[in-house]
């Protein structure tokens, strides 16, 4: 034993990596940066130096939409759990049942009510975390449902679609909710109810033949897929190589399948001023420009009536004299009654 080897070897508790999380940093897929997570949270999961946009839980989008994160969340509807007793590799089931521990959500549909800059709106999104966002009757129903709240309550409904297309597991049961959706969208317009959608990384099958691509403003996140079949069923098929970019959202926006690309970031802001425009609503008025031009159009008001009056007088003056005239000619052609 000599002093080389006879030491205490300092305890340092904070180095344990037992007790450090495994997500402290997080890699951004385009660009290869590590980036921390809290400062990744705080811009809605868009990488700051990249702009690349990452995957987002609905409740999350939720918080970030409405003002101060509060809402009111709408119940889910209940429906038949496999009604097709569908089984291939495992039981529908039980996939269901994995899928709600590991989301803690009963399905793919978050909806909710609230404020987003003062004005009241329903909000839909979809959670492509669970069985990657696939339309069944539990999404069909909660999709229809929040249509017919805003309905009720007569709020503007923003759609947050992000999906692979039909649950397989329901079969023609979940190609139902397609035409039931689109329905449902006929129902807010003729309700005069504005009806966006924003379409997210990804966004294909029925949903983008569905619901999806029938919104009056269509907003795409960056970089988002969207189409019907897949990029490689596409080229398999045609046999023929794609453009770059084909699918995504900036080449849609390109070709007019989508009205812009907006950031994550930027979403919130974009949709209020659509909003108040097609609810025609001036909310961008300050108070003290609009208590001015209210006082303007006041002035402007008993200017032109004190100019009015005197015209008014002469001519009601004329009217009186020609009405006199008019009486005693008709006085002269009466004549009188013989007994």
């Amino acid at each position: 034993m000599n002093w080389i080897t006879d030491y205490v070897r300092p305890k340092l508790d904070f180095l344990n990596r037992k007790d450090m999380p495994e997500n402290l940093w997080i890699k951004d897929p385009d660009s290869g940066e590590m980036v921390f997570h809290t400062d990744l949270e705080a811009n809605q999961y868009v990488v700051p130096s990249s702009g690349y946009h990452m995957a987002i839980r609905a409740r999350e989008r939720l918080k970030f939409f409405f003002d101060e994160g509060d809402y009111e969340e709408l119940a889910q509807p209940t429906v038949a759990v496999d009604p097709l007793k569908f089984r291939d590799e495992r039981r529908y089931t039980d996939k269901l049942k994995e899928n709600r521990a590991k989301t803690g959500a009963e399905d793919t549909i978050h909806a909710g009510v609230g404020k987003v800059h003062g004005q009241m709106m329903t909000a839909c999104v979809q959670d492509f975390k669970f069985m990657g966002g696939s339309l069944g009757m539990a999404a069909g129903e909660a999709i229809i449902a929040s249509m017919e709240e805003a309905v009720r309550r007569k709020t503007p409904f923003i759609m947050y679609a992000a999906s692979g297309g039909a649950r397989m597991q329901e079969g023609i049961l979940s190609l139902m909710q397609l035409p039931r959706t689109t329905v449902a969208v006929q129902m807010l317009r003729e309700a005069g109810l504005p009806y966006i959608v924003v379409l997210t990384n990804p966004t294909t099958g029925g949903v983008s033949a569905s619901y999806a691509m029938l919104g009056d403003i269509h907003i795409a996140e960056p970089g988002a897929l969207i189409g019907f079949a897949g990029p490689r069923v596409i080229e398999q098929t045609i046999r023929e190589k794609l453009p770059e970019g084909f699918q995504r959202s900036e080449y849609l926006k390109e070709h007019g399948m989508v009205d812009m690309v907006v950031s994550r970031t930027e979403l919130k802001d974009t949709i209020s001023n659509i909003i108040s425009i097609l609810m025609q609503r001036e909310n961008s008025v300050p108070a003290d420009v609009a208590d001015d031009e209210a006082v303007e159009a006041e002035v402007d008001t008993e200017t032109v009536a004190a100019e009015e009056l005197p015209l008014a007088a002469e001519k009601s003056a004329t009217e009186v004299e020609t009405g006199d005239s008019e009486a005693s000619d008709n006085l002269g052609d009466i004549k009188p009654a013989t007994a």
